[in-house]
């Protein structure tokens, strides 16, 4: 049969689609002719940099993805963790940025919407969500009307589907003004033996449709996000696709109920590239051909292109390959949940991927070749220039009192509960700590004592000047996090954000932050199972900084013993566990640099990676023993930060003597790593304190009896005190302020 093509192919249209002539030639060589239209489309959907990974694959096949609790890793929809008694987590973190900054509520509403969707997928019902938000300078005139979107965007979605939003982060940096970040998380709970696949099985099998119509919404969205934007990007807004969050719950009803039938063989969302992606993986992966029947898919626009059709991103869909024998069952269930089912096509046995519309064969292309042929760069990198350290003493000098509040009161470190208080996140009834906290913890339904702990993090200020030991900070980080409620790091999922990949330095700043990721991963037993690569975020040359975002799981065996950041009572000890002798020291790339000086010199702190894996795990056996009362861990704004976050999280003070003879500033300031504050409800004088001490003794470990909690202040050594009311007053004060400004 002739491919019909009624559109001529010249080297406009083959830029247009994100093709470079020389991946042009390798498409003419691998088809043996010129493409149709539909099929430049298709080529263009599966090559680009969101779907083929083209410029990351290389480095992404360094990082550690297996373990003895990895069950799923890389590779499908989303990664599965063994969580023990016959249940997993399956997570998966991705990013939404190009469309959230050209429509922000909808690019974050279908942000949110896709990354549940590849979690049940899986067979999983979706309990926790997290999104990352990353904004451009607070005073820059689109940041405002960003923010309001997002924030929208991912409330309305979530909350509407009904899945808790249990945390994240929100961070403001000029190098954002042109191109936001948006990253979302969801993990979900499932059964081990039920766990379902995008490979497709068996010949001659049919391809079902499911879900909801196809529009002409998000044509060209994957092509769209691997692309850097120019002064025309309002012109992308029809690559945006539109969410309905209620269809989505129905479709996840009805996915699981269909699952629980017997019915599904292999099933894939429809998320980048529709339904050429979803039908080209699930052919792939089991070396199998797809032939698919364009008028028998449903849609809501009238005359749509077999292009529009292909290429489309509409929301709330699903391929499934089905039993036969279990055709009518499945388009009951569908039926019954008000989603369109649909026969459109059949598994075959000759590789090719061939597309039917109104009679005409539209593409008839090596499935393989799609997937296994995308290119594939090794692209020159050059090793970032690392900053001159810090000269001795250099530590400007500023009241420690008026400091702590600036910080506290200032764009990056203050209260983000006029954020999350927009998200629903206690629906399920399951979460035990709300946002504000070091993770957001969900209870594991039908399990008495058994959580799970979530965390989101990375520093891009400290990736910008190290990638290496940024990428190895954003996972100590994460594994911080967990760790401070109880949890035993699991599993991360890992979103890394860069700009031009084609700039070298650029490429460098990826290869350092995945190096520092994979020797952080193997290092504290974190391997990472799902992930994200989202580059050429940038607008007319300006890059973001680089923001390899990584999303981790822990598992807390009794949820009895989980520690929260706030001082559970007055008269307790304050232990510093895991400080170096002077307590902090480390201000190079520091909060207190950047927001009290103005300053963005020397080095981020280093990451000890074997000190991370010997305090954190000291730290969770004391948690477990049921000694301590509250837990945090240290990173923006050091120790004093820190002490004022427990402090307002419970409105008891604290007061703390300091270190007699030795620089204030480092001390309360300085963002060395490795570092947990602890509460004890010990007597100093006891034998279980000496116990302990003695412990760290062997351990290598200075942990330091730095002061008690009680009272109505906090009391940071010389500095006057400050009232815990007058901390929360400024920590509180800075975001409604800000959204509140006319526009």
């Amino acid at each position: 049969m002739t491919i019909s093509n009624s559109v001529p192919i010249t080297p406009e249209l083959i830029a247009a689609h994100g093709l470079k002539p020389d991946e042009y030639q390798r498409i003419l060589d691998l088809v043996g002719r010129e493409p149709s239209f539909t099929e430049l489309g298709i080529f263009s959907a599966m090559w680009n940099e969101h779907c083929s990974y083209k410029s990351s694959k290389k480095w992404l096949r360094t990082l550690p993805t297996t373990g003895p609790q990895v069950i799923q890793g890389p590779g499908e929809n989303a990664g599965v963790v063994d969580i023990g008694d016959g249940d997993c987590v399956v997570f998966k973190m991705e990013s939404h940025n190009h469309p959230s900054y050209i429509e922000p509520y909808q690019g974050a509403a279908t942000g949110v919407g896709g990354i549940l969707r590849d979690v049940f997928t899986m067979g999983a019902r979706p309990i926790a969500a997290m999104n990352a938000l990353r904004f451009g300078a607070p005073d820059h005139p689109k940041t405002r009307h960003l923010v309001s979107g997002v924030v929208s965007g991912v409330g309305g979605y979530g909350n509407a589907f009904g899945v808790p939003t249990v945390g994240g982060e929100v961070n403001f940096d000029a190098r954002y003004n042109g191109n936001i970040l948006v990253n979302a998380f969801a993990a979900g709970l499932a059964k081990t033996d039920a766990i379902f696949l995008s490979e497709a099985k068996g010949v001659g099998l049919p391809v079902v449709y499911l879900g909801a119509k196809t529009g002409r919404d998000g044509v060209g969205g994957a092509t769209m996000a691997s692309a850097e934007f120019d002064d025309k990007i309002d012109e992308k807004r029809p690559t945006v696709q539109v969410g309905d969050p209620f269809t989505e719950k129905c479709l996840l009803e009805a996915c699981l109920e269909l699952m629980a039938s017997g019915a599904v063989i292999a099933i894939q969302d429809m998320g980048a590239a529709g339904l050429t992606c979803s039908a080209v993986e699930m052919g792939a992966k089991g070396d199998l051909g797809i032939e698919l029947q364009l008028d028998q898919v449903p849609v809501r626009e009238e005359r749509m292109s077999a292009y529009e059709m292909m290429l489309s991103e509409s929301q709330e869909r699903m391929l499934m390959v089905l039993r036969p024998e279990k055709e009518k069952e499945a388009e009951a269930i569908f039926h019954k949940w008000g989603l369109d089912f649909a026969i459109v096509g059949k598994t075959t046995d000759d590789l090719r991927f061939r597309v039917i519309h109104q009679g005409d064969e539209v593409a008839n292309l090596p499935i393989k070749d799609l997937g296994d042929k995308a290119p594939e760069y090794d692209r020159p990198w050059v090793e970032p220039k690392k900053p001159a350290a810090l000269a001795a003493g250099d530590a400007p000098k500023a009241d420690v009192a008026d400091a702590l509040l600036k910080l506290l009161g200032g764009p990056d470190l203050s209260s983000r509960r006029w954020v999350w208080e927009q998200y629903d996140t206690l629906i399920q009834g399951n979460s035990l700590q709300l946002p504000g906290g070091d993770a957001g913890v969900v209870r594991v339904e039908g399990h008495p004592t058994k959580a799970l702990a979530f965390s989101s993090d990375v520093t891009p200020r400290y990736c910008e000047a190290d990638p290496y030991e940024g990428g190895k900070q954003a996972v100590a980080e994460c594994w911080r996090n967990l760790t401070a409620t109880g949890a035993l790091p699991l599993a991360a999922t890992d979103n890394l954000n860069f700009g031009n990949p084609e700039r070298p330095e650029i490429m460098g700043q990826l290869v350092g932050a995945v190096k520092g990721i994979g020797d952080a991963c193997r290092a504290l037993g974190f391997p990472i199972v799902s992930g994200n690569v989202s580059l050429y975020n940038e607008t007319n040359g300006q890059g973001i900084l680089p923001t390899p975002t990584i999303g981790g799981v822990g598992l807390i065996a009794d949820w009895s013993k989980m520690t929260r950041i706030g001082f559970a009572a007055e008269g307790q000890m304050i232990v510093l566990v895991g400080a170096p002798a002077t307590w902090g020291s480390h201000l190079g790339q520091s909060a207190y640099f950047r927001d009290i000086h103005g300053r963005t010199d020397g080095p981020p702190p280093p990451v000890d990676l074997a000190h991370e894996k010997r305090v954190g795990d000291h730290v969770r056996a004391l948690i477990a023993s049921g000694v301590v009362t509250a837990a945090h861990d240290l990173s923006d704004g050091g120790l004093a930060v820190a002490l004022a976050e427990m402090a307002m999280a419970s409105g008891i003070g604290a007061t703390i003597p300091g270190l007699a003879g030795t620089d204030p500033i480092p001390v309360w300031f300085g963002e060395d790593q490795g570092r947990y504050l602890l509460t004890l409800s010990l007597d100093p004088q006891s034998k279980e304190w000496d116990a302990i001490r003695e412990e760290q003794s062997k351990l290598g470990i200075f942990a330091p009896w730095i002061g008690s909690t009680g009272g109505s202040a906090l009391k940071l050594g010389d500095a006057r005190a400050i009232p815990v009311s007058e901390l929360t007053a400024a920590h509180e004060g800075w975001f409604p302020r800000f959204m509140d400004k006319a526009s």
